[in-house]
């Protein structure tokens, strides 16, 4: 059995940002020579998150929209978390909501996606460094 492992390193100047990242799982899928496996992709950062929905940007806007109401930047008071001399209580929320990682099958060496899924990183508390884990296995 084969493994690759890739790390991607996103700085998203907005504080709430979310970006297609399909293109470069894909190609750390091709560059793994896996056929035939799984492929994981994690956010390694408790304010980001990894996931797969539709690349349409009114769904994009509709989720920014729908998690800014869930779990609001403002007041920072809010959050017990921002006792700490944080202001990302709210980020970590939005993180538990859009989720860790997602794990999708690899297929005659592509990702083996739905007709409109696509791989997103979402970044919640942004302005900084933040990385992505790719692993792929199989043969």
């Amino acid at each position: 059995m084969k493994s690759h492992t890739k790390y991607l390193t996103f700085t998203v100047p907005k504080r709430m940002d979310l970006i297609h990242i399909t293109p470069q799982v894909q190609e750390a899928v091709s560059e793994s020579g896996v056929q035939e496996g799984l492929c994981l992709v994690n956010s390694m950062h408790i304010t980001s998150s990894v996931f797969i929905n539709d690349n349409e940007s009114g769904l994009h806007e509709d989720y920014k929209r729908w998690l800014e109401e869930l779990a609001p930047h403002e007041p920072t008071s809010q959050y017990h978390h921002n006792r700490t001399g944080e202001d990302n209580g709210d980020a970590h929320l939005k993180r538990q909501i859009m989720g860790r990682e997602v794990v999708v099958a690899i297929t005659k060496g592509r990702l083996d996606l739905g007709t409109w899924e696509r791989i997103f990183y979402g970044e919640f508390d942004g302005r900084r460094p933040k990385r992505v884990l790719i692993k792929i296995i199989g043969e």
